[in-house]
This record gives C-alpha cells, structure tokens and sequence, in this order.
C-alpha cells in the first residue's frame, strides 16, 4: 500500500511502519556491497548462492535493528503520552513521527535516548553471540573485516552487524540536532535553563556546527579520491543542516506565542452529542443541521468519550439507527484526539491529529468537555502574536 509517498510494510498498533522510496537505493547498494564481501571472504563466485543470501540477511538484519532503534523511541513515547503517527524507513535511517512535541525535559531525554539504548542492547547481544561462537580473537579480527581472519558466513553476518550497529550508535550519539544526541543535549539544557526555546536554539546551533564538519570531511574525502563516502558525509550535513534550520525557524515562531495556552484561544461552547443519543437523531440533529465532518462525544457527566464521524454514522444500516447508539460507535481510541485545556498552544503545532481533523477536543483536568481548538484559532494566534512583535 502505497501513503504520503511511501510504501506500507505493516501496522503494529496503529503505528504505520513504512518505506520511503530512496530505502530501496539503500537496500540495493547494501546487498550489492555486501555481495562482493562475503564473496571475496567465502572464496565464492557472486553468482553462487551464498554470498547473495548472506547479503541479504544482512541487509534484513540491518534494517531490522533501525526499526528497532525507532520502536524504542515510539514504546517510551507512547508511554509518556505523545502518539506516533508513523514509523518510516529512508536513504539515511529511520524517523518515528511523534504526533506532538515533548512538554518536559525529562520526557524529551527518556524519548530521546530509548533509540541508542535499544542499539547499545543489539550490539551487546550480537557481541554475546560472536564471542560464544567463535571466541574473542576470532570475533575481534571479523570485526574489522580481516580478510585473512578465519570465519564462517554466520559469523561473518554477526560480526557486521555488530560493527555497523556500533557505529550507528556512535553517530545517533553525536550531539548534532535533530539527531539523537542532539536531542539529548537539548533536553540537558532544556533542564537546566528552564527554557525549551533556548535550548532548542542552543542544540541547533551545534547540530549546524557538526552539519558543516560534516561537509569539511565530505570534501575532504573527494580530494583523497574517496568520492562515494565523501559524497555521502556531505549528503549526511546538508540533511543536519537542514533540519537544524528548521529547528531554528520554528523556535523563533513558537515563542512569540510563549504562555498562551490553549484555553486562551479555543471556542468554549462546542456543540457535542450525547452518547446515549440515536444514530438516527445525531445525522438529523447535528450532522444535517451543522453539516459538519464530526462531532464531539460525552456522557451524562460531560465527559469526553471520543470523535464520531459523519461516515462512521452512515454505515450504519438505515434499519438498525433508531436503535444504534452514538456511544456504541465509538472505538475507545482517544490518544492524541484530545488536549488539556491548559496545554501551551506552541505544543500543537506538530500535532498530527490537528492537521488530519482540523481541531482538537479541549478538556479540563477530570476530562469533560471543555471546548475546540481549531487549526485556524492556532494560525490567528501566530498571526497576531507576529504582528505585535513587530
């Protein structure tokens, strides 16, 4: 299934896990590379079979631990309360996209380092193994590739995971924004300044710092006639660089709307179905009277029991409606459809379900029904937080 210009692999608890195009550049250069190793290793010809298939485990086993790394990252953020949207595989990783920011340090730091820990566990693993396989000095020398080292193609598959998964752990922990260590180092000053605007600031700056050596070393490797890893590293900084920018740019937008929350703008008289209410009487009531796309549930208590859509409501057989109740149709689903009505407004704005839907549910502290945030009342308040500041 092809969503948002990738592939669907699957669904693990409503978390898509997919692939973007440029993966399979990355896939075919894996296998090919890999290919010629353990042919050369083996004593094999590419065109036997056991090269191949020990490539492609390879390359199975390599993006298997990026998942990994990434689902470490989405369990402990769904654990703090932030919904992942997506998990996707590309040319330079995997990105898990988190369906709103951090509001703590201490959440930002648990998030951010679950991904090198869950790598740093792969690594030891693999490292266990190799050792019990083939002992250390046997193990070390396929490490680092020794064409001469004595070593079978499982052993061989190990210990490039193991060294490649090292790695990858080495550069996620370099404090370059937005990547891992970047993100740590953010939480860091996040805690001791108080002020996630500065600290997102700060770690940016470092990210562009280490984007630009990155780009120094690219260009360096070219001149010594290593073009495709140089050509790669520069690849690598102008992604950073990139990202850090945006960073930047965002911050500068998201404080001038600092200590606004959500209660300050949204409407806090919405329209909400009762859930004891018909199927029937909610598309004559409120669906062809509001033409609207959803509606707001609550029980007798007022409080906020989920979202039901004009299509969810039309599939029900015209037959059953008068019987059908509105609270039967929903899924019980509710993270991410809601926010506190005391959340800073500036948290919304990489919220998923606020672009998907238009608005967000706004509920106080025993979660009834508090009012609507809508996509536009947050560009209003951008808008004119702008034009003040002018």
């Amino acid at each position: 299934m092809l969503s948002g210009g990738s592939i669907t692999l699957f669904h693990v608890r409503g978390i898509r896990v997919g692939v973007d195009w440029s993966w399979f550049l990355v896939l075919f250069l894996v296998i090919f590379y890999m290919s010629g190793f353990y042919s050369d290793l083996l004593g094999e010809p590419t065109s036997e079979f056991g090269p191949y298939a020990l490539a492609v485990a390879s390359a199975i086993g390599f993006f298997g631990s990026i998942l990994l790394h990434e689902f470490g990252h989405a369990v402990v953020a769904v654990r703090n309360g932030i919904g992942i949207s997506s998990i996707q595989l590309w040319i330079f990783g995997g990105l898990a996209r988190m369906e709103r920011d951090t509001d703590s340090p201490g959440t930002e730091f648990k998030v951010a380092a679950a991904g090198p820990a869950v790598t740093a566990l792969i690594v030891f693993v693999l490292a266990g193994f190799g050792l019990a396989l083939a002992g250390p000095d046997d193990f070390s020398r396929a490490m680092v590739f020794d064409p001469d080292a004595e070593t079978s193609g499982v052993l061989a598959v190990v210990a490039w995971l193991c060294t490649v998964n090292a790695l990858v752990l080495v550069f996620n922990l370099l404090p370059a924004f937005p990547m891992d260590g970047g993100r740590i180092v953010r939480a860091i000053a996040w805690w001791r300044t108080g002020d996630r605007s500065s600290a997102t600031r700060f770690a940016a700056r470092l990210g562009q710092g280490f984007a630009y050596l990155f780009i120094g070393g690219g260009l360096f490797w070219i001149m010594i006639g290593d073009v495709f890893n140089g050509v790669w590293l520069i690849l690598i900084g102008m992604v950073i660089n990139g990202s850090a920018r945006a960073a930047t740019v965002q911050t500068a937008i998201t404080s001038r709307i600092e200590g606004v929350r959500v209660a300050d703008v949204m409407d806090d008289d919405p329209v909400a179905i009762p859930d004891d209410m018909s199927v029937e009487r909610a598309l004559d009531e409120y669906f062809l009277r509001y033409r609207w796309p959803w509606f707001p549930v609550v029980d007798a208590a007022q409080r906020f029991r989920g979202l039901l859509e004009r299509d969810r409501a039309d599939e029900v057989p015209e037959i059953n409606r008068s019987s059908s109740r509105v609270g039967e149709l929903l899924d019980g689903a509710l993270d991410g459809l809601h926010v506190s009505e005391d959340a800073p407004l500036d948290s919304l704005l990489g919220n998923q379900n606020l672009r998907r839907f238009g608005a967000l549910i706004a509920v106080d502290a025993d979660g009834r029904l508090a009012g609507v945030i809508t996509a536009e009342q947050v560009g209003r308040a951008l808008r004119d937080a702008t034009v003040a500041s002018r």
